[in-house]
């Protein structure tokens, strides 16, 4: 059985506006996903059900307030920044619920973002970055749940959806 991966579902017009980026500047052989928001990169399988009961049960509270804030450079790629202090207690729950579980990634701190280009040549993403500084504001993010999958290799399997309560 393969890892089991946590994110936060991003509301509809935000995942479209930033999958349609993440479409134009992703290589499209290594873009195997839409745009996403990574809680944890690889909870064991064998925690699955843990998991969906944790996860729907924090999905009971109101959805977390976040912004999507300045893009910046990944080296070979550009991410934007998430700032979401209710999104990052949320994912310390979490954290601390599977404490003793968490792969070394997963323990090694978070920093919210969502990638839209990655392993691209350094001129290539630098270019970009300067494209989406110059049109930047802060805005609201919407986050309408958290997700359960399972990586497979490169795509992922959707395995449960829970949405904050409106």
């Amino acid at each position: 059985m393969a890892a089991l991966i946590v994110t936060a579902a991003l509301g509809a017009a935000d995942l479209g506006r930033l999958d349609a980026l993440r479409r134009a500047h992703f290589p499209p052989d290594r873009n195997q996903l839409p745009a996403h928001l990574t809680l944890f990169h690889a909870l064991p399988p064998s925690a699955e059900g843990e998991a969906r009961s944790q996860l729907a049960r924090l999905a009971a509270a109101p959805a977390p307030r976040a912004t999507l804030a300045a893009p910046y450079s990944l080296g070979g790629g550009v991410a934007y920044r998430v700032d979401s202090p209710e999104l990052a207690t949320l994912r310390e729950t979490i954290a601390d619920h599977f404490h003793g579980l968490l792969s070394a990634q997963d323990r090694a701190g978070w920093r919210a973002h969502i990638t839209i280009q990655n392993k691209v040549l350094l001129p290539v993403a630098k270019a970009l970055l300067n494209t989406l500084l110059a049109d930047h504001r802060d805005r609201p993010l919407a986050i309408r749940g958290i997700e359960l999958h399972r990586y497979l290799g490169g795509p992922w399997q959707l395995l449960g959806q829970w949405r904050f309560r409106a």
